[in-house]
C-alpha cells in the first residue's frame, strides 16, 4: 500500500459571494481571527501526512503563494525587535519537508477541472483534496479519520454530513448502503438534486481521498450548468468500476463560503483562541440582541 503524501487544493474560484472584498484579495486568504482560511486546511493536511501541497490557481491568487513563501524582509524586522515567537510563528507556517506547487487553471471550468488541471502531478496514485471553503474543526483532522478508512478499504473516501433535505440542491447528495456506525458504501451520488429527488440526507463535504481512476471519468465528464466539469458527476461514473465510501466525520463543519458560515466560524474560532478567549466571550455577554 502506497502512503498518500499529495493534496490538490483548488483556489482558483472568484469568491463572488464575498465581493468586494474578494475583488483584490483570495477569498481563501479572509482570516479566522489570526489565521486565513486557506492556512486552516494546508494544516490539516499536514496533520493527516500530506507533504506535497498542490494548488491550483489563478491570475489573481498571488497572495496565497506568497503566504507560503518565505519574506526574509519581516523575519529580520521580527529578529531585529526580539519578537521570537512571531518569527517562529511566520517561518513555520510551512513545516520542512513540505513542498508546494502552484499550477494555473486557465478557465474556471468547474471543480472537476481543475482537478483534472493537477494529473500530470499525481503519477497515478491515491491523492487528497481539500476545499478551504469548509472549514472543520474536529478532535482528530478530518482527512486523518478519512485516512483511517483508506488504510482499511483501499477505495476513494468521501467526507459527508447530515443536512436538512430541503438544502440538497447545494450540495452533491449520496445514496448508501451497508451503513456501519458512521461508514457508508455509496450507491450513487448526485449533484444537487431536489428534496424530493435526493437519495439520502448526506451531503458531501469538502474533503476527498480519490483513486487515480477518477482522472479518465473526468476526461470523458461533458460540462453541465454554466459549462462546468462536476466532480460528482465523474465520481458517479467511478462507481460503475470500484467501490467508494462516504465518512461521516467526527467535528463541526463551517461553511466558509457563505457570509453566516464565516461569521459563525470566526465567533466559534475566536471564543477558544488563547488570545482573545475570555475577553470576546465576556463582549459577547455585554451585546443586547433584539430575538
Amino acid at each position: 500500500m502506497k502512503k498518500i503524501t499529495k493534496a490538490i487544493f483548488p483556489v482558483a474560484g472568484l469568491g463572488t459571494r464575498f465581493l468586494p472584498a474578494t475583488k483584490a484579495s483570495p477569498k481563501e486568504m479572509l482570516p479566522i481571527v489570526d489565521k486565513p482560511l486557506i492556512q486552516y486546511a494546508v494544516e490539516e493536511a499536514i496533520a493527516a501526512g500530506i507533504t506535497e501541497l498542490i494548488f491550483i490557481t489563478s491570475n489573481s491568487k498571488r497572495a496565497i503563494e506568497d503566504h507560503f513563501d518565505s519574506n526574509y524582509e519581516l523575519e529580520a524586522k521580527l529578529a531585529a525587535a526580539g519578537k521570537y515567537a512571531l518569527l517562529q510563528m511566520v517561518k513555520n507556517i510551512l513545516p520542512k519537508g513540505v513542498s508546494c506547487v502552484y499550477l494555473r487553471q486557465p478557465d474556471t471550468l468547474g471543480l472537476g477541472h481543475a482537478i483534472l488541471c493537477a494529473q500530470p502531478l499525481i503519477n497515478n496514485q491515491a491523492f487528497a483534496i481539500l476545499l478551504a471553503d469548509d472549514l472543520i474543526d474536529a478532535p482528530i483532522p478530518c482527512l486523518k479519520q478519512m485516512l483511517t478508512v483508506y488504510e482499511k478499504k483501499q477505495n476513494s473516501v468521501i467526507a459527508v454530513q447530515a443536512i436538512d433535505p430541503q438544502a440538497s440542491d447545494q450540495y452533491g447528495i449520496i445514496g448508501y448502503n451497508n451503513k456501519e456506525l458512521r461508514l457508508s458504501q455509496i450507491d450513487s451520488i448526485v449533484e444537487k438534486p431536489t428534496a424530493l429527488d435526493a437519495p439520502s440526507n448526506l451531503a458531501v463535504v469538502g474533503r476527498y481521498l480519490l483513486t487515480p481512476a477518477i482522472f479518465s471519468h473526468l476526461e470523458k465528464t461533458m460540462p453541465g450548468k454554466n459549462g462546468e466539469i462536476q466532480l460528482t458527476d465523474a465520481m458517479a461514473c467511478l462507481l460503475g468500476d470500484e467501490r467508494m465510501y462516504a465518512w461521516e466525520f467526527d467535528g463541526i463543519r463551517y461553511d466558509c463560503g457563505s457570509k453566516l458560515g464565516y461569521l459563525q466560524a470566526t465567533i466559534a474560532y475566536a471564543l477558544k483562541h488563547p488570545e482573545t478567549t475570555t475577553t470576546f466571550k465576556h463582549y459577547l455577554q455585554t451585546l443586547k440582541i433584539d430575538a
